[in-house]
């Protein structure tokens, strides 16, 4: 990293995706379960539903970071939402892949805007580098 990080933290996982799940503040302990389609209870959460969600968490920031930053944006409405679907498929050499599609829904935007404010936002998001060249992302205006 070249730069000193801004924030780190650090989760514990016991037992994989049947297991337990915390993070050091305390903020978080859950119980982790299979969903149904890969043959378990579905009663907890998964990790590709905690991706979603950290994943559109910080998509969203970064759109409204841009946006304030950047006059040629319009400014993301506080009542935006992005719906994050991550998606498990297998790979050709026997391993599983992920695919995430966003659409994003900014009620007085239209879907030109949407667009502008969206690749601003991936342009300084972290988890969109992270995934870079690695999983499929696709972001639509809803």
């Amino acid at each position: 990293m070249a730069n000193d990080p801004l924030y780190s933290t650090t989760a514990t996982v016991t037992g994989g995706r049947e297991g337990k799940a915390s993070v050091s503040n305390g903020n978080l302990d859950l119980t982790l379960t299979p969903p149904k389609e890969m043959g378990g209870s579905g009663t907890g959460t998964n990790p590709e539903q905690l991706f979603a969600v950290g994943y559109a968490a910080c998509f969203m920031s970064a759109m409204k970071m841009m946006a304030s930053k950047d006059d040629s944006l319009s400014n993301v409405p506080d009542d935006a939402t992005i719906d994050s679907t991550v998606s498990m498929g297998k790979r050709d050499d026997g391993g599983f892949k992920l695919k995430i599609d966003f659409v994003l829904k900014m009620p007085g935007l239209d879907a030109a805007e949407i667009d502008k404010i969206a690749e601003a936002g991936h342009s300084v998001c972290p988890y969109t580098h992270a995934v870079k060249g690695n999983i499929d992302v696709t972001t639509t205006a809803g």
